[in-house]
């Protein structure tokens, strides 16, 4: 068996129990994830982050990159990355910002809006609604927990890319 010795005061069925629950939970996720992701690409012809940043960018008329990656809750050369594929579908403009000529302001093109119209809803705007309704202590406590497994696996080094986006090919820690 996989498992260690269950902590003290639990038996050895609570500790299976614990870590089924999770893997199971795990494997929804993911699972939900990788459907959509596939949903995406069979619908809309794009990936499910292209969507999901198709559809924060048409919340507002207009965001910066750094505006983008907040609203997606995802590191800023990740949202790049997307940002770029986007561009060159020609579903994004990139600009000069009219507030800051250093900024550059993006927004959906015509095509762009078009794209989202028919695009279903991205699983990762479920994924952060729901955190966003559990208590703070439970966020809390589900970060604290999600952030040792990734230590534990080891896959804490690099920067977290978005879901079942490919990484450009000189960084594919993803």
């Amino acid at each position: 068996m996989l498992l260690d010795e269950p902590a003290e005061g639990a038996s050895a069925r609570d500790h299976e129990d614990t870590v089924r629950g999770v893997m199971d939970a795990l494997r929804r996720i993911v699972r939900d994830l990788r459907l959509s992701a596939r949903g995406a690409e069979r619908s809309a012809g794009m990936s499910a982050a292209q969507i999901y940043v198709l559809q924060s960018l048409g919340e507002t008329p207009t965001a910066s990159l750094r505006e983008l990656s907040r609203r997606t809750l995802t590191d800023q050369s990740s949202v790049s990355v997307v940002v770029s594929r986007l561009v060159a579908r020609k579903l994004v403009a990139r600009k000069p910002s009219p507030d800051d000529a250093r900024r550059v302001a993006l927004s959906l093109t015509t095509a762009g809006r078009r794209a989202l119209a028919r695009c279903p809803e991205p699983t990762q705007v479920r994924l952060v609604a729901a955190l966003e309704r559990l208590s703070e202590p439970e966020r809390s406590a589900l970060g604290v927990g999600l952030t040792a497994l990734v230590r534990e696996m080891g896959l804490d080094a690099g920067r977290a890319s978005m879901f079942f986006e490919e990484a450009p090919s000189r960084d594919r820690d993803g």
